[in-house]
């Protein structure tokens, strides 16, 4: 469930000190809280949920947990992917099923830093959205309607730059259409979010691994993963063109190549200062 999480500060979610994770969201069926527990000696996953959306968000745990990702195909050719799987056999690409509560803080993410994307999508949901059902004091990130009403001038406060919000509200504008694409085959869903202005090959795999559980996304365009995989796997690191080759032997299970990399830390070390976050934003901190 972490892969939701946006950021140590995200309104959204919560891990507790029994190793709980709790999300808030809006389902069709209305808003829920989601508490989830870790695996039990016998085996099994306690939840509980809270609002109108409960009922709902419980009998989708099971898929956003994994329950329909087939890893059967997958056959590391490296070494090291291997090792990382025999370390997480039980890894899965869960879907949500739901395509704005993913593409709204992953469209934030584009193109700025972590400190960046999380900062807005923090003050985003604290600003305009709404207290979450259940006792975890969560809240809910505000939906397209709200988010259709923000001025241009506080999303400039958020910060989020025009070349983020403008292809967030044009896909606010079809919300409806994006969640019924979300249904159709993942080429087509791809083809309908890259109709978008602004929204590109990045964008597209972040949201088709979370919300509809692709289990052969690849983030292409992300500033770190390119050089993570190739690093992991050839250790130096490389660009897209070269990720595409690497990773050909595993189609149909690219992000899970991905997630192991993330999950065994086999990324390339971290030397040198950090990206600096843009300060010439209204909200932007200085």
């Amino acid at each position: 469930m972490g892969v939701h999480r946006r950021g140590g500060g995200d309104p959204t979610y919560r891990v507790g000190p029994d190793g709980s994770h709790a999300r808030a969201f809006t389902t069709p069926d209305g808003p829920v809280t989601l508490e989830v527990h870790p695996l039990d000696r016998s085996g099994e996953i306690r939840a509980c949920a809270w609002g109108s959306g409960a009922d709902w968000a419980l009998d989708a745990l099971p898929r956003m947990l994994g329950a329909e990702d087939d890893p059967s195909g997958f056959h590391p050719h490296h070494e090291v992917i291997a090792a990382a799987w025999r370390r997480h056999p039980h890894v899965r690409v869960g879907a949500t099923g739901l395509v704005m509560e993913s593409l709204v803080p992953t469209i934030l993410e584009q193109k700025v830093t972590g400190q960046e994307a999380f900062t807005a999508f923090r003050r985003l949901v604290k600003r305009f959205g709404q207290p979450a059902p259940g006792p975890w004091g969560l809240m809910l990130q505000p939906v397209p309607a709200v988010l259709r009403s923000i001025p241009s001038w506080e999303w400039l406060r958020l910060p989020v730059d025009g070349g983020r919000s403008r292809p967030l509200l044009a896909a606010v504008r079809v919300a409806a259409s994006l969640e019924r694409a979300g249904t159709e085959p993942l080429a087509e869903f791809d083809r309908r979010l890259r109709s978008i202005p602004g929204l590109g090959v990045w964008t597209s795999a972040e949201v088709r691994s979370t919300a509809l559980g692709d289990a052969d996304a690849v983030s292409f365009g992300d500033y770190h993963v390119a050089k993570d995989i190739g690093w992991a796997l050839t250790g130096e690191p490389v660009d897209d063109k070269a990720l595409a080759e690497l990773l050909a032997p595993y189609a149909g299970h690219r992000q899970r190549v991905q997630q192991l990399v993330e999950l065994a830390q086999l990324g390339r070390p971290r030397r040198g200062p950090r990206m600096a976050p843009r300060t010439h934003l209204p909200g932007s901190a200085r």
